[in-house]
């Protein structure tokens, strides 16, 4: 499947290149820019069909919120889901869609610590982060394995 999208990619590059450069029925550039930008997400969600699975884990105490991708929405604008006050550690499998970028945002809250999020693929960990302060939300967004 790899390979079919490194085809893909470039072709539809061409085509929002082409469509940006010509300013579609003379509309601004940034609009045309932004609906040939849109249109190309579509048709790369269309020919990467094939899914994979993460695990999403999170450590630390106090979190206030973890949001994460569970694979709603496009590869360019996924619809994260939240869960509020989590006890932890917090482990959630998700299977995404091709180019999707696995991500999960850990956010501690006033009186919370540091706080670790991990993405898992296949038993290999492809991102970890630790937050740098009892405040600071730790942010782990990894390249799709299928991307790559």
């Amino acid at each position: 499947m790899k390979r079919s999208v490194r085809t893909v990619l470039p072709a539809l590059a061409a085509a929002l290149a082409a469509l940006t450069a010509s300013g579609c029925s003379g509309d601004a550039p940034a609009a045309a820019g932004d609906r040939a930008a849109d249109k190309i997400t579509d048709e790369i969600d269309r020919a990467v069909d094939e899914t994979y699975e993460v695990t999403y884990e999170v450590s630390g105490e106090g979190l206030e919120a973890i949001e994460y991708n569970a694979g709603e929405g496009t590869a360019t604008e996924p619809e994260l889901e939240a869960v509020e006050k989590p006890r932890t550690p917090w482990r959630k499998t998700v299977e995404l869609k091709g180019i999707a970028a696995p991500t999960v945002l850990a956010v501690p809250g006033p009186e919370g610590s540091e706080v670790t999020c991990t993405i898992t693929h296949k038993g290999e960990v492809i991102e970890e982060r630790t937050s740098e302060g009892a405040t600071a939300p730790a942010s782990c967004v990894a390249l799709s394995p299928i991307a790559g």
